[in-house]
């Protein structure tokens, strides 16, 4: 959640949801402008409030200037607002027009952690099995005094050396861009001078 310290923050068209202390805090004096966002409080009615001002007696926060325009408090979530109202101040805590509240769902609904990269499956060790190729050595394998080699596990293990598979498509990947450039650059030559 954010917290601002000795500035301005336009916290605009975000879905808060449950947070434990705060959704927003602050300390030194900011300016909060916040707009446009979805405040859904948790359970524990002792953590209802959106803001938090830290490490500051209520006599001074009471200067901050902290407001809330067209957010949607739900489940019990409040926000106190602070300060002056001195619409200068907020326009140096805004970054861009805020949406309705009302798209929240559409704003945020792609919001979040990007999927992982396809896995790595760590190689284990295994008696007398070869990857790839057949069992006269064309495949990659390791030999020993036992004629040990290495496979795909079943389950998690350890891996013994750090060879790793991977899951799944081989991934495509672009060529470098000085790649591009080698071979493009003597074409443009060749028909700038035709």
């Amino acid at each position: 959640m954010p917290r601002c310290r000795r500035g301005y923050i336009h916290v605009v068209n975000n879905d808060y949801t449950e947070w434990q202390m705060y959704a927003i805090g602050g300390s030194d004096h900011p300016t909060i402008n916040s707009q446009g966002n979805r405040y859904v409080a948790p359970l524990d009615v002792n953590a209802k409030e959106v803001t938090k001002r830290v490490e500051t007696d209520e006599t001074e926060w009471q200067k901050w200037d902290w407001r809330t325009e067209g957010d949607m408090l739900v489940n019990g979530a409040f926000f106190v607002p602070s300060g002056d109202g001195l619409s200068n101040e907020y326009t140096k805590a805004s970054s861009f027009d805020p949406h309705s509240v009302l798209f929240i769902g559409q704003l945020t609904g792609n919001a979040g952690v990007l999927p992982a990269p396809p896995t790595r499956t760590p190689l284990s060790f295994v008696s007398g099995t070869t990857i790839g190729g057949n069992s006269n050595g064309s495949g990659r394998t390791t030999t020993g005094a036992n004629g040990n080699g290495y496979v795909r596990p079943t389950t998690n293990t350890d891996h013994p050396i750090g060879w790793f598979d991977y899951n799944g498509a081989p991934r495509v990947t672009s060529p470098p861009p000085i790649a591009t450039t080698i071979f493009f650059f003597p074409l443009l030559l060749i028909l700038y001078n035709l």
